[in-house]
């Protein structure tokens, strides 16, 4: 696949998964537009640019409407374009539901799901009118199965699998194609954190027995983006868990 000239927009783009996409995309070809809360890393975006790739950088929470309509804004005045939108910037708060507080769930669901939203909306616009363009959503397994201690996190994740759904019954029409990821356990920060116990308790609820990589993440987006023929779909990258 080859992405050549195309500008693609990675949110929550810092670490983990969503640097992970956006050195696939460079990889492919793609100049790339990277969003997170707090700083990009300069080895990142020397990596990116020794890729091959044009990248510009953008701080800002996306659950701020007027933050991602920016975003978007930026993207085009450097670029001129917007072809691709991976949104995978999101949090978790994890309590069980009975001790959850209402500001605790609120505040997941508004940068998971709202946020999602606030930086899609914008983006969306532009590719209708140009009548191509393709968007990405990292869900989560959380949001197809649920799971004890994620009431916030899977709401969230189901309400993003929703949203994409819709939006690709709507882009369709006009050659926006909207698909959404939904990992289960990847090798990241968070699940370094677990207990040995822990890990194994996971693990042996996974076929494969073993967690994933973000690199694997990465290449289910590739896929997704370069089939002109997928789209409303929810590609589950979790080694057989759901």
């Amino acid at each position: 696949m080859t992405l050549s000239g195309e500008v693609a927009l990675v949110t929550g783009a810092s670490r983990g998964i969503g640097a992970a996409i956006a050195k696939r995309l460079a990889q492919d070809g793609a100049n790339l537009m990277l969003s997170a809360r707090g700083e990009i890393p300069s080895a990142l975006v020397q990596e990116l640019e020794a890729a091959g790739a044009t990248v510009a950088t953008f701080q800002g929470g996306i659950e701020d409407v007027e933050a991602a309509q920016a975003l978007v804004a930026a993207t085009l005045e450097r670029f001129g374009r917007l072809d691709i939108l991976v949104n995978n910037a999101g949090i978790t708060h994890d309590q069980l539901a009975l001790r959850l507080s209402p500001a605790q769930f609120a505040e997941v669901v508004n940068i998971n799901l709202n946020g999602t939203y606030n930086v899609t909306q914008p983006a969306y616009r532009v590719m209708m009118k140009a009548k191509r363009g393709v968007i990405i959503n990292l869900a989560s397994v959380v949001g197809l199965v649920g799971n004890v201690g994620q009431a916030n996190y899977a709401a969230s994740k189901a309400g993003v699998i929703g949203l994409t759904k819709t939006l690709a019954k709507e882009g369709a029409r006009r050659g926006v194609r909207v698909n959404a990821i939904a990992p289960g356990m990847i090798k990241t920060a968070m699940t370094a954190a677990l207990s040995a116990e822990a890990a194994d308790n996971v693990l042996a609820t996974i076929p494969l027995k073993r967690f994933g990589a973000s690199e694997e993440v990465a290449d289910a987006a590739a896929f997704l983006i370069g089939n002109a023929y997928v789209t409303g779909q929810v590609l589950a990258v979790d080694g057989g868990l759901t």
